[in-house]
């Protein structure tokens, strides 16, 4: 009896749900909420194509940070209304990718305009920017790159006296601003007299003892008033050239010779200078120091000089002087100009070998000394060696650099994008800036091939890992600088993925060869143009690892601790051999 009453409880209970479903009012709530259901899906969907919005002074976000729009969308298109809004969305993917890909094109158009620029010839527009397309009123600023021209101008000003006067301008307004309409009736600039030298970077504590001094004293030493008095004498110095010397080899003889010339009270005066003998270096720079930075002298302290050379009584009363007149030892391992004092006893210690910061060694005034000859040698660069600088920055940087300025436009460069007439903050103030490379910046000079024979050689992983260990008190270095003869180490780098490297695009060695076989291989302007761009660069950088038993590292650590750079430490694989 049971299951049949349970049966017909059941048979009455689905009768009577059916008679209520046939009726009106329910038919119209069913109806009403379904109409509900689609009413919120397109509201929802209508949210979800804009992203995000605002009520009542709060910002909402429709899509997760961790979700796709897609995947969104197809949250929404689940139900069973027509309205499809994944066609909206994907319009609004399409069309951020398009965005993304005009400014791919903006970019490698702007750093496209930016090369033409570089190498367009001074009658005006180059044929490659025509090409392009591009007027040069829309060519927005490259902040990776100087005015050389100018540049040089305002170091010339910086470089000799005015008229009638004992020093050069040193304490005018700061570059370009010397140029600014009221600088000429400025009555309130200070006199140059006990005035550093405008090519020191920092305070004293930033670099060597006594390096501002130094700097202005050597300048004042090298540039006398009156080149024909009586009392001035000269040594006149070619450079070396033996087989086998390296540009730093050649560099730290004239250190030497500099420092013979302080000790006798003559004024140095370079002669001829084998890597400047090619066609790159035009006119009178040709073979001389001037093509890559300025004169070591006045010129009219070498015509004066080269005057006296042909001069018998000159030789005799040794009112001039040679090279050949010093033997190797003099030049190379003389005394330490002492017109100072003894500053190196004051050297900060702070290059680290091994783990372990080098308070003292057998050569301290020798270090100290060649870093501050090489600072005066390269006071000044040339718009040759400024330009040098400009193409390996924009090779290396330029295209971080169009990516960066193209952002900043509202609209599409250069359709619509319109470059401003350029400010006087920006034409005389901020033009005094360095040109922009991405910081930190470290730099590293691996030396390895023939060196084996006068230093420790390590591989490129011990290098590296000195590079770790800065890493790791400044987390945000990612960018390194290479410079190296070696292909093996330009191969190597590759593997390290969380490191940007860059370094100027040459043949390097493949083997063992000798500096000497390698360079000529290269010819003679390549092989000084590269090295003393990654020089230059070396100096420049936040960071340095290298060699101290390599000149060329010697060097750079020379500059860098005259150029304000005394604080950010040298890392060294190895010490220099007469320590």
């Amino acid at each position: 009896m049971e299951p049949l009453n349970q049966k017909s409880l059941e048979r009455a209970v689905s009768q009577k749900a059916l008679q209520m479903g046939s009726s009106f009012p329910c038919q119209i709530c069913v109806v009403g909420f379904l109409c509900g259901v689609c009413l919120t899906s397109l509201f929802l969907a209508t949210l979800t194509s804009f992203g995000t919005f605002e009520f009542g002074g709060f910002s909402f976000s429709t899509i997760s940070e961790g979700a796709s729009a897609e995947n969104s969308s197809s949250e929404i298109i689940s139900t069973n209304c027509s309205f499809k809004p994944i066609i909206r969305t994907e319009r609004i993917v399409d069309s951020l990718r398009s965005e993304e890909m005009i400014n791919n094109e903006s970019v490698s158009l702007l750093y496209s305009v930016w090369s033409a620029l570089l190498t367009e010839s001074e009658s005006g527009e180059s044929d490659d920017l025509q090409r392009l397309g591009v007027s040069t009123s829309r060519v927005p600023n490259a902040p990776h790159l100087e005015n050389c021209k100018l540049k040089t101008q305002v170091n010339e000003r910086l470089d000799k006296r005015a008229e009638n006067e004992t020093y050069p301008p040193w304490t005018s307004w700061k570059g370009l601003l010397a140029k600014y309409p009221a600088a000429a009736t400025n009555e309130h600039q200070a006199t140059s007299e006990g005035a550093y030298a405008p090519w020191i970077t920092g305070s004293d504590e930033e670099n060597y003892p006594l390096t501002r001094k130094v700097q202005r004293d050597i300048w004042m030493h090298q540039h006398p008033l009156n080149c024909r008095d009586p009392s001035v004498k000269f040594l006149v110095a070619d450079w070396e050239r033996l087989p086998g010397f390296g540009i730093g080899a050649q560099i730290a003889g004239m250190c030497g010779l500099l420092a013979i010339a302080i000790n006798e009270k003559r004024v140095l005066v370079t002669n001829y200078y084998n890597r400047a003998d090619h066609d790159g270096c035009k006119d009178s720079s040709r073979s001389s120091w001037s093509c890559y930075f300025f004169p070591e002298t006045s010129q009219e302290c070498r015509d004066r000089a080269f005057e006296l050379m042909g001069s018998e009584e000159a030789w005799k009363k040794g009112t001039i002087k040679a090279k050949e007149s010093y033997n190797s030892k003099q030049i190379w391992a003389g005394p330490t100009p002492r017109t100072w004092g003894d500053p190196w006893s004051h050297l900060q210690p702070t290059t680290d070998i091994n783990g372990s910061l080098v308070a003292y060694h057998r050569k301290m005034d020798r270090r100290w000394w060649r870093a501050q000859a090489v600072r005066y040698l390269m006071r000044f660069q040339t718009e040759y060696t400024c330009g040098l600088l400009n193409v390996a920055r924009h090779t290396a940087f330029g295209k971080e650099a169009a990516n960066m300025v193209v952002t900043t436009f509202e609209g599409k460069w250069p359709k619509d994008a319109m470059v401003d007439r350029r400010s006087d903050i920006e034409e005389f103030v901020w033009s005094s800036h360095k040109p922009w490379m991405p910081r930190p910046l470290l730099s590293m000079h691996v030396r390895m091939g023939d060196k084996a024979c006068e230093m420790k050689v390590v591989e490129f992983e011990e290098y590296m890992g000195l590079a770790g260990r800065i890493r790791k008190r400044f987390p945000q270095l990612k960018s390194v600088w290479l410079s190296t003869e070696m292909q093996e180490v330009i191969d190597k780098s590759r593997s390290y993925r969380h490191w940007d490297f860059y370094y100027t695009n040459v043949t390097r060695q493949v083997g063992n060869m000798t500096m000497a076989t390698y360079e000529t291989s290269l010819g003679r302007e390549t092989s000084t143009n590269y090295p003393l761009v990654n020089f230059l660069m070396a100096s420049e950088a936040d960071f340095f690892v290298g060699a101290l038993g390599s000149t060329w590292c010697f060097l750079i650590d020379g500059m860098r601790n005259t150029g304000g750079k005394v604080m950010a430490g040298y890392l060294s694989v190895n010490k220099d051999r007469f320590w």
